[in-house]
């Protein structure tokens, strides 16, 4: 498979193109700073860089454009403002879904955050965090030509990962190491019976693979 990750310098990401490029995968991550595609290349990806914040919908597709599968990992990141919770967290989003719809990507994987709700309130930075994912994944579930999934992982740690999960529509706010998200991630997108859920992610006592297939279409 082709897959092309939004933010692909994150810390997610660069765990999941490893995980794409060992089995053979052919992997692509966008980058706003050209300084990181070296990083990129180490962990087996091939950099573009496309600062989705002032991309077109058409130049975003021509990257898009032949891939089997699109992820959108990408953040503000914990020192922005919330200006660019919104430039990035919500409009990248939208951007990126946009685009995948136009190049003919159906299958579009979000990393999304718990408790994120276009209407959830506070005046402080996180809260706007919470209200643009929200509106991002809102944006994601209206557009027909994808076969979306939103998975939301619970508090992330640099904890080795265990294989281990618990994955459910609702699962309760807990920890889950970033090795484990990367792990789900690429489970998702192997397996399209996801396609229109809504997933929250924590540490638990399921293996990765089992917990997929025992959401996958429901």
């Amino acid at each position: 498979m082709r897959i092309v990750i939004a933010g692909g310098h994150g810390q997610i990401a660069l765990r999941l193109e490893r995980l794409l490029a060992a089995r053979g995968d052919e992997v692509a991550g966008i980058i706003r700073n050209p300084e990181q595609s070296e990083d990129l290349r180490s962990a087996g990806a091939e950099p573009v860089v496309l600062d989705l914040e002032s991309a077109t919908v058409d130049r975003t597709a021509e990257v898009l454009r032949g891939a089997d599968a699109a992820v959108f990992a990408a953040g503000a990141g914990p020192n922005s403002g919330t200006e660019r919770k919104d430039t990035v967290d919500r409009g990248a989003a939208v951007l990126f879904a946009d685009a995948a719809e136009r190049a003919g990507v159906r299958r579009y994987v979000v990393v999304s955050a718990m408790g994120a709700d276009p209407d959830h309130p506070g005046d402080e930075v996180f809260d706007a965090y919470l209200r643009a994912k929200g509106a991002a994944d809102a944006y994601v579930r209206s557009r027909t030509a994808l076969d979306w999934t939103i998975l939301r992982p619970g508090m992330l740690t640099n904890d080795a990962g265990t294989g281990q999960v618990q994955l459910s529509v609702s699962t309760g706010r807990a920890p889950v190491p970033r090795d484990d998200v990367a792990a789900a991630l690429l489970e998702l997108l192997d397996t399209p019976a996801t396609a229109g859920l809504t997933l929250e992610l924590i540490s638990g006592s399921v293996p990765v693979t089992v917990a997929v297939k025992d959401v996958a279409g429901n």
